[in-house]
């Protein structure tokens, strides 16, 4: 049985980035404390919601070697095989791709899904659509990354704005060394990660499950034998 020291391991931290966002909202609700109070009680639940949208736990993160973690919270979308976004640079032929979508009660820190180095990083601008949408991972506004594996093999994760999304962070750099399930950036408000796996990659994911970014393990690369429990670290 696990047991709290206090109250404050069973919040999650609020990310940085999300402090202005709340301070902002609950100090234009303060103007109307006495003028409108039903417009500063909306505003305090606003700034309520922004709280729990820009949580950052601590997640429980498997570190074996090819194993794939989900880059997101959310639910997996069925998984299909596409052609990668062309900026990847990862090829003409369809790969097998895993989404996961996000709702505005989800964590939006977005979590790489494999340890190695960012290889590339490439924006592209495009619409708003859902992110529900199939036609969403090729016509909305994203953000790709490619990540030589430690093992050598490439993996694309998308970052995806979706309808309600209008602003995709990213907070790692083309070149630098990363580890599965570390923090690569954040979704601002709602949308989905698409994951695109080199091939001969065991699927381990199912449409319609919950996934839990940096613990959920979706797939396995090619070459990977292993079978739970794996070695973990928090992060």
């Amino acid at each position: 049985m696990i047991r709290l020291k206090s109250i404050g391991d069973a919040i999650p931290p609020v990310h940085r980035d999300g402090w202005p966002f709340i301070v902002g909202t609950v100090a234009v609700a303060s103007v109307f404390a006495f003028v409108f109070p039903a417009i500063f009680w909306l505003l305090l639940i606003l700034a309520g919601w922004m709280a729990v949208f820009f949580r950052d736990p601590e997640r429980v993160v498997p570190t074996a070697p090819g194993l794939v973690v989900s880059p997101a919270d959310g639910r997996v979308e069925p998984i299909v095989r596409a052609v990668p976004p062309p900026e990847l640079e990862l090829g003409v032929l369809r790969l097998t791709r895993i989404s996961i979508f996000m709702n505005v009660f989800d964590c939006h820190i977005n979590r790489s899904p494999v340890a190695g180095r960012v290889a590339r990083i490439a924006y592209k601008a495009g619409k708003f659509l859902s992110a529900d949408l199939d036609k969403a991972s090729e016509a909305n506004e994203r953000n790709g990354l490619v990540i030589e594996s430690e093992g050598g093999l490439d993996v694309g994760v998308v970052q995806i704005a979706g309808l309600v999304a209008r602003r995709i962070v990213c907070w790692t750099s083309g070149g630098a060394g990363i580890g599965a399930g570390q923090r690569i950036g954040m979704i601002r408000f709602g949308s989905r990660l698409d994951v695109y796996l080199p091939e001969g990659s065991t699927i381990v994911a199912a449409a319609g499950q919950r996934a839990i970014a940096g613990e959920t393990v979706i797939a396995m690369l090619p070459g990977t034998t292993l079978a739970p429990p794996f070695p973990t670290r928090r992060d």
